[in-house]
């Protein structure tokens, strides 16, 4: 069962049982990286719970762990539901194009339309970091841009670092 706490009035984290969670070794793969994950369409939870599988079934990468789930506004265009974010981070051998290729081919699996920017979206995945590369080309910017401004980048990051995130949920009210 999902905890909840309720950080203000617009955030608010969730856990459960894939989020956080930390997986297997990366050994094999010569790259780690952050992905940043995000929706706003239909059940976004159980989709990145639904991703989190699908991630560990693909060659190409080893899911690593995960962080906590955040519940925050959009920003941008505002006229849409409120976004859950999260980071995983995996290790792949893929170069950065490449993967990002790939990214984009399990976005648009997982329903992803690109209407216009900053729409409402099934699932949104970003690379945050690739390693400690630094890309400014037009399809792929690493770090990603204004990664450390965003509120459901940072706070999913955050949990990254701490061992017992669940521990620290287990006796809220949901």
């Amino acid at each position: 069962m999902p905890l909840c706490r309720v950080l203000e009035e617009k955030h608010s984290i969730y856990v459960d049982h894939n989020f956080p969670k930390h997986s297997r070794k990366e050994e094999g793969y010569r790259y780690r990286v952050i992905l940043g994950v995000g929706g706003n369409i239909g059940d976004t939870r159980r989709r990145m719970n639904h991703l989190w599988h699908y991630l560990g079934r693909l060659p190409q990468i080893s899911r690593i762990r995960s962080g906590v789930i955040l519940r925050n506004p959009p920003f941008g265009y505002l006229e849409q539901n409120d976004f859950d974010n999260t980071v995983i981070e995996i290790a792949t051998s893929l170069q950065p194009r490449a993967f990002l290729r790939l990214l984009w081919r399990i976005e648009k699996r997982f329903g992803r339309c690109r209407s216009f920017a900053n729409a409402p979206r099934t699932l949104d995945l970003d690379i945050l970091f690739f390693e400690n590369r630094s890309i400014r080309t037009e399809e792929l910017s690493i770090p990603h841009p204004h990664w450390n401004e965003r509120v459901g980048v940072m706070i999913p990051l955050g949990s990254l670092a701490r061992k017992s995130v669940r521990r620290q949920y287990e006796n809220l009210d949901i």
